[in-house]
């Protein structure tokens, strides 16, 4: 049965709202954490598969970098679920095969659906970055309106922002992630005025969620990721978008840092109105100048290239690396007898109980090297072997984690999957790096954060990365006609991106 145009195309469009909704919706299930809103989403994401199928218009090809990786996530998902055969929980591989699953069927789907529908590819930045603010300032809203919103608080998060997500780091990753596409579209010569200016004003509640979380693993991505900008967009125009939403979101992290109140949640809850509308107040103000810069910028002449070094790229990537490395080796000879603490004092120190983590995990590599303990084997080997007496679950790492459950051969799998990721975002960036750009900085801040922590395990992070992986994929196999129009406002000449 022929579906006509005009509803094939409705239909497109809102399977592609109800994807970059998700990411958003699951940010309040606890960040799709739990069994039950996984599965849904997961349900959701494959009727969005079947629907991108049904109503393609042709058919549908991407070059050979997009099939690498589906075919990584892919080949990922099926060891994942093998693992059930030698886990030492069964429901625990079911539950981590779940989740790749979740995230082979959101890929697939928004590789289907921009490639359906081309027009749709220009919301995916701004839609994942509403959607971040729409988190973030949910739950920095009770802080400054205690007398109005009370959420619910757990102890170990020692009043840092959780909320709604349930874990700090994950919400300092999401502002991160929420912060650098904002940079992105604030100075994107390409969009609409009113979009840049949003796009600034939302960095200011962004920069406040960043900081409240207190994660240093998420700061240090979120630079990542906007140093990745600078050398993906090299211009004067995002130059400047970004230098608008970095100060506002440090002068809204700023406002804040005062007050007890607002940072910790601490004091009674006269103290902590008042300080929650003085903080509120230097938001709104710092938000609205922001819009106000954002604005007169997009309606100055547009400017030229920006004079990076010839092997910028590179040099962009070794720093990020290096820098990496020489945290975790300065955090692994640090010691102190005091506890960390939850507040501006963790800003300053590089201690953390993750390195306890990762030996674990490496021992655990080391029992079965070539196929690991099996999924969700990590927190079975922690009870029996822990240095900390702390309960976790994960180890805190992406990549140790993979190697330590799934082997050798999963970690190969899960570079398959990442190559085809980088491969598609050189090609898109060659091509039109207007529509590379973004995805390329955020994604590189997701990749920055995971090594640092269990952001795999948290679908509303997660997600937001796969649905990015998923435009360059459709990107990349997009006509060349379709590329060159993109491109047509792009810059002269712009810095070849790494492989």
């Amino acid at each position: 049965m022929r579906v006509s145009l005009r509803p094939r195309v409705v239909l497109l469009g809102a399977a592609v709202g109800v994807l970059l909704a998700g990411p958003t919706v699951l940010a309040f299930f606890a960040g799709g954490y739990f069994d039950e809103p996984r599965a849904w989403a997961g349900a959701g994401a494959w009727l969005l598969v079947a629907l991108a199928l049904a109503l393609a218009p042709r058919r549908l090809s991407y070059r050979r970098e997009g099939w690498l990786a589906i075919a990584g996530l892919a080949l990922l998902a099926g060891w994942t679920l093998a693992s059930i055969a030698w886990a030492p929980l069964a429901g625990s591989a079911y539950h981590a095969g779940q989740i790749a699953v979740l995230y082979l069927g959101a890929l697939l789907a928004c590789a289907l659906l921009l490639a359906a529908l081309p027009a749709a590819r220009v919301a995916v930045e701004p839609a994942l970055a509403l959607g971040a603010t729409i988190a973030v300032g949910y739950g920095i809203s009770e802080r400054l309106l205690p007398g109005l919103l009370h959420f619910a608080r757990s102890v170990s998060a020692q009043g840092r922002l959780e909320q709604p997500l349930t874990y700090w780091n994950a919400m300092g990753e999401l502002a991160a992630l929420g912060l650098v596409l904002c940079a992105r579209l604030a100075g994107d010569r390409g969009r609409p005025p009113v979009v840049r200016a949003a796009a600034a004003v939302a960095a200011a509640p962004l920069g406040m969620g960043l900081y409240l979380s207190f994660s240093r693993g998420a700061l240090f991505a979120c630079v990542a990721g906007l140093v990745a900008l600078v050398v993906a967009a090299p211009t004067g125009q995002q130059a400047r978008g970004l230098g608008v939403a970095v100060a506002a979101a440090v002068l809204a992290a700023a406002a804040s840092a005062p007050f007890k109140g607002v940072t910790s949640l601490h004091g009674p809850l006269s103290t902590r109105e008042g300080q929650g509308a003085a903080a509120l107040v230097a938001l709104v103000v710092i938000a609205a100048a922001a819009g106000l810069a954002a604005w007169r910028l997009s309606r100055g002449r547009s400017e030229g290239e920006l004079a990076l070094p010839r092997h910028a790229p590179w040099l962009a990537l070794a720093a990020i690396c290096v820098g990496l490395a020489i945290a975790i080796a300065v955090g692994a000879k640090e010691g102190t007898s005091r506890p960390l603490g939850a507040g501006a004092g963790r800003l300053v120190t590089l201690q953390s109980n993750r390195y306890a983590y990762w030996g674990v995990a490496l021992r655990a590599f080391a029992s079965q090297p070539l196929y690991g303990v099996g999924a969700g084997g990590w927190a079975v080997w922690w009870l029996r072997h822990r240095t900390v007496n702390e309960f976790a679950t994960d180890a805190h790492s992406l990549p140790l984690q993979t190697l330590a459950e799934l082997g050798i051969v999963g970690l190969a799998l899960l570079a398959l999957f990442v190559a085809g990721l980088v491969l598609a975002a050189r090609s898109v960036h060659r091509r039109a790096p207007p529509l590379a750009a973004g995805p390329i900085a955020a994604l590189v801040a997701y990749a920055a954060h995971a090594p640092l922590d269990w952001d795999w395990q948290m679908p509303a992070v997660t997600l937001v990365a796969i649905v990015l992986g998923g435009a360059l994929v459709a990107l990349a196999g997009a006509p060349a006609g379709a590329a060159s129009e993109a491109a047509a406002t792009a810059p002269p000449r712009s810095a070849a991106l790494p492989v």
